[in-house]
């Protein structure tokens, strides 16, 4: 049988020259209408890499077209597999897997590349992993996969920036990935796959509970593995000998449901999420609620969303949480909302401490906010206003997006290289729903580089002087600290 050809085909010929582009996005118009969520890219790639346990074909359905999914498509076809993406249904057939290496390119490009070392240790009995480098939203080690694989009977080395690993036949045990902000998804996800076909029981302790992790732990079940505690804190695992491939349908995005969400409330607007998991998204919707949002549950599956009046938003001082409280990867978003949000709000980031990047790019958007240890303070200001600005990593890309929208006059955000690695026809669901944003070429510098200095402001009678952002807030010289006052879910 001839080989099949991945038809995931990028939008650009390989080697063709690539000119950065940026999105061009006039703010002021309220977001109204309905929008499809697409399938969630965060449990899209494990389920990508569970697939190759099966000798066979398993195909899911769903599937965003994006460009990790795309990065995770190379990987596989990489590792022998014959893949198939066509209309947001993914065709992958495992027989030909036989390679036992990850390069470092690939790590390089997209860290969930790391999915493949179970499924590679599982059917292979060995593997070779280029270490992840650093990320712009923080410290993101892969200690916690190394520890799991350990504990099931691998011996690794470390050389040249590789991982090196090998076993003479994985073994079940009773093992912690607690870490120290917490439990770790993509550990979870790895060890999960490879204990599936361990012998004997596994017990993973301080397990990631995040729909992402429930979602593959359901996959692998269907495949034919036994895993119990699912959606708890302990996953008991009794390994198998083999699993088969299956058809599956991939869960919506939570994390693209809440950016939506915002970028509806952000603008004033009013409008219908389909194809959502409310049950995924309690903690976002609760807060959401608590700013002075309306939410109106449609069915099973779908759910409108607004604010009643401007007298209704309330600032709040929130914390980000494991899986069920408020998601890390929502945070930016909500940021940019309070922004907007009259009186002094904070929020602290207790997943990635250093996520807070996009803060400055708020700034130049006129907002008024501070860093402060592992927390940010936020003044609302009345609204935002047009600048440039530059995406410093997917979900910062995305709440720059939604800011931009609510801003007074034109913005450009650049790098949206990073947004779309999450977030599927991002500009024309917004278009969609009557945003002006459209994607052009990147410009080589500021506009107002060619068109000459912009027009001083302190003559003008709308002119406020603006403090120092020291001046805004008490300087905090270490963590915030957690206190009864703050929102938690």
């Amino acid at each position: 049988m001839l080989p099949l050809k991945s038809e995931s085909v990028s939008p650009r010929p390989q080697g063709a020259k690539t000119n950065l582009q940026m999105y061009v996005v006039e703010g002021g118009r309220p977001l109204r209408g309905t929008v499809r969520i697409s399938g969630s890219k965060n449990a899209c790639l494990p389920l990508m890499c569970a697939a190759m346990l099966a000798n066979g074909t398993t195909v899911l359905e769903n599937v965003p077209d994006l460009r990790d999914i795309r990065s995770m498509i190379s990987l596989l076809e990489h590792l022998g597999a014959r893949v198939i993406f066509k209309n947001n249904r993914l065709m992958i057939d495992s027989t030909g897997f036989d390679t036992d290496w990850v390069p470092y390119e690939m790590m390089r490009k997209m860290r969930a590349s790391m999915y493949a070392f179970g499924p590679m240790i599982s059917r292979l009995g060995k593997a070779a992993v280029s270490k992840p480098g650093g990320c712009n939203i923080g410290a993101r080690p892969i200690d916690l996969h190394l520890r799991g694989f350990r504990a099931l009977g691998v011996e690794m080395v470390e050389r040249k920036g590789y991982v090196h690993a090998r076993h003479n036949g994985l073994t079940g045990a009773d093992f912690s990935l607690a870490g120290e902000t917490g439990p770790s998804v993509g550990a979870t996800c790895n060890v999960v796959m490879a204990a599936a076909l361990a012998k004997g029981k596994t017990v993973i302790r301080d397990a990631a509970r995040e729909p992402e992790v429930q979602e593959l732990c359901h996959f692998l079940n269907a495949m034919g593995a036994s895993i119990d505690g699912i959606g708890s804190s302990t996953l008991l695992v009794d390994g198998v000998e083999r699993l088969r491939g299956i058809t599956w349908r991939v869960i919506p995005d939570r994390i693209e449901a809440a950016t939506f969400a915002i970028a509806g409330l952000i603008t004033g607007g009013d409008i219908v999420l389909q194809n959502v998991e409310p049950a995924h998204m309690t903690a976002t919707l609760w807060a959401l609620r608590r700013w002075g949002a309306e939410v109106e549950h449609i069915g099973t599956d779908s759910f409108r969303i607004y604010r009643p009046d401007d007298s209704t938003r309330m600032p709040m001082r929130l914390v980000t949480e494991p899986y069920p409280g408020f998601p890390t990867d929502a945070q930016p978003m909500l940021v940019a909302l309070l922004g907007v949000t009259p009186g002094n709000s904070q929020v602290v980031e207790t997943i990635y401490p250093d996520r807070f990047m996009h803060v400055e790019e708020f700034n130049r958007l006129g907002a008024r906010m501070a860093r402060g240890g592992n927390g940010v303070h936020i003044d609302g200001v009345p609204r935002y206003e047009g600048a440039a600005v530059m995406a410093s990593d997917l979900r910062a890309g995305a709440a720059l997006v939604c800011a931009a929208l609510a801003a007074n006059g034109e913005s450009q955000i650049r790098r949206i290289y990073h947004v779309e690695r999450g977030y599927e026809a991002f500009e024309r669901k917004l278009a969609a729903l009557g945003a002006n944003i459209r994607r052009v070429e990147e410009t080589p510098v500021d506009p107002a580089v060619v068109a000459g200095p912009p027009a001083s402001p302190f003559e003008s009678e709308e002119a406020v002087l603006m403090p120092s952002v020291q001046s805004m807030f008490t300087p905090l010289s270490r963590a915030i600290d957690l206190t009864e006052t703050e929102t938690r879910f």
